[in-house]
């Protein structure tokens, strides 16, 4: 397949890359020029370590004033200077004709729908100029906005909404003379009220409408648009399946905002690192990210900076946990040093593996004084997940809590030969003797690690993992689930509590913890109806649970700082 509209699909390739994407309806004829960015996207690895990672990737569609043809798409997007940003972001643009002479609300929406289909695109970005502006205002804006990562409308006429009309909005920057008239719909649309110089609504802080009505070049237009709307977000869906086993047009429902990764905007830096390793025919190289809060890089107290490590799924860019999983978001807040590592190997880089893993942690430490190394946790998406739960048992001595998302631990019990089990084994010698604190969070329409089910609870990988970590911490083992004490979990847990959020479709998470006597030491957390990829308001849940636990640096035990 060419890259020019596909490679959007290998943004959003899952941490099983072998599941086959369903083929897609031929390019629509009314797009005049598609654009993309400068930088080869592959599989597996990054091509430019100082960049973004491909998840998630911006996709921009341009409806310009009137139908041109490709020598005039291409001027337009001159004009609006979209080059640089394709190229920082794996982007593509392109410049999509009224379906006839001019647009018409019906055919032009059927158009947009089947390009929709085709691109599959997790932050579609939708740009109007004159014309196009008014059918982005008037058709696209009430009736696709929720599917939408950022509208930039320049000119056009404002929409005429029916009283009552409802809908889950869209952020959006509004430019040119007719801004003041076209400005209040969008206000309407997102529940917005009036902030310091824009609107944004009061329960999603993304939910944002901008506006300027000064006569000033497109570029210049589209790069504050981009700085204040566009760059900040992204929209995907995950509900009731896995955002990259593809969708059509609104069939899930309203699509999740995120933010999109800035973390200069945090006031974090960004430190890339490639180590090489070994010589001659084995000479390689590792590859880690670093994202700091500024003043504790520049000076911190000695052993006052806990660290978090994230590992990415399998063949997923080295910085997919970085950018989708929240995570950084929440060290913005609370101010801890984040690390994600390419730990499986890649085209560029050398697997580090569970040693090499430790290895990094230990290069960190004696490089910065300011870590703390009591306070080290880990956790991943998918096959990261799996690893982060192993390492609560391999690695027992050097994290304070781990935890993933997606992911269990395959096998840990049972079995052809379940006496041989090397991680049951390992956890049955410590048991009761090393205590490690667990959070699992899961989806539960994920397809490809399944949730727990009465059809399929025996050998489950969420389930293997509660038991290691039951078995290590010596805790009791459930060995039998029952359904009727809890249909969710199959079992008894402290604490539940149901968590609504205000993502896609009103994602809820349902939530409890196992305890040792008055220690929660295994913190479950269930995404409902969510499939197989991280779900960033758990970020904060599962750091809440890590921040807990210390593990004291020289005896090794765990220490529970009670709330």
């Amino acid at each position: 397949m060419r890259p020019a509209l596909t490679f959007i699909l290998a943004a959003v390739l899952s941490t099983f890359s072998a599941l086959a994407q369903p083929a897609a309806p031929a390019n629509p004829a009314n797009v005049a020029l598609v654009r993309r960015s400068a930088n080869t996207l592959t599989y597996g690895g990054p091509t430019r370590a100082e960049g973004r990672s491909y998840n998630f990737t911006p996709a921009f569609l341009v409806y310009p004033d009137a139908r041109v043809d490709e020598a005039g798409a291409a001027r337009l997007l001159d004009e609006l200077g979209i080059q640089p940003v394709l190229d920082d972001n794996y982007g593509v643009a392109m410049v999509v004709n009224p379906v006839g002479v001019k647009y018409d609300p019906e055919a032009d929406f059927d158009a947009f729908v089947t390009l929709y289909d085709r691109l599959r695109s997790g932050n579609l970005k939708v740009i109007g100029i004159g014309g196009g502006a008014s059918f982005v205002n008037q058709v696209l804006a009430p009736r696709a906005g929720d599917h939408l990562a950022g509208i930039l409308t320049v000119g056009g006429k404002p929409a005429k909404l029916p009283k009552g009309f409802v809908s889950a909005g869209v952020p959006a920057y509004v430019a040119g003379k007719t801004a003041a008239k076209v400005v209040p719909e969008y206000v309407n649309l997102n529940r917005a009220v009036k902030a310091d110089g824009y609107y944004v609504n009061p329960d999603e802080e993304l939910l944002t409408v901008y506006s300027e009505t000064d006569s000033r070049p497109l570029s210049a237009v589209f790069t504050e648009a981009w700085k204040k709307v566009l760059g900040r977000c992204y929209r995907f869906n995950n509900y009731k399946h896995t955002q990259y086993e593809g969708q059509r047009f609104g069939q899930y429902g309203p699509d999740e905002l995120e933010p999109y990764l800035d973390w200069e905007s945090l006031d974090m830096t960004r430190i890339i690192v490639e180590q090489p390793q070994g010589a001659g025919q084995n000479a390689g190289k590792w590859l880690w990210y670093e994202y700091w809060p500024k003043e504790l890089l520049e000076g911190a107290a000695a052993r006052s900076v806990p660290i978090m490590v994230l590992l990415h799924g399998n063949q997923n860019d080295p910085r997919t946990q970085a950018e989708t999983s929240g995570f950084i978001q929440v060290a913005g807040k609370e101010r801890f040093l984040v690390v994600e590592m390419e730990w499986q190997g890649s085209v560029s880089y050398q697997a580090m593996g569970h040693d090499g893993i430790e290895n990094v942690l230990l290069q960190l430490l004696a490089k910065y004084p300011q870590l703390d190394p009591s306070r080290i946790y880990a956790e991943g998406l998918s096959a990261g997940s799996m690893t982060a739960s192993a390492l609560g048992v391999k690695k027992s001595h050097v994290f304070a809590a781990v935890g993933g998302h997606s992911g269990g631990i395959m096998g840990g019990r049972g079995g052809a030969f379940p006496g041989m089990d090397p991680i049951w084994n390992e956890a049955t010698q410590k048991r009761g003797a090393v205590e490690m604190p667990y959070c699992s969070v899961l989806g539960t329409a994920d397809n490809v690690v399944p949730f727990i089910r009465p059809d399929n609870w025996k050998g489950n990988g969420y389930l293997n993992a509660w038991r290691i970590y039951e078995q290590m911490n010596g805790m009791p083992v459930v060995d039998e689930l029952d359904f009727s004490i809890d249909p969710l979990f199959g079992q008894r847990l402290r604490d539940r509590e149901t968590i609504r959020t205000n993502k896609g479709a009103g994602i809820t998470i349902e939530t409890g913890q196992l305890y040792k006597g008055d220690l929660p030491l295994i913190k479950i957390v269930a995404v409902v109806d969510y499939g197989h990829w991280n779900f960033q308001p758990t970020a904060q849940i599962m750091w809440d649970f890590f921040k807990q636990y210390r593990r004291d640096p020289e005896t090794r035990k765990l220490i529970y700082l009670k709330k």
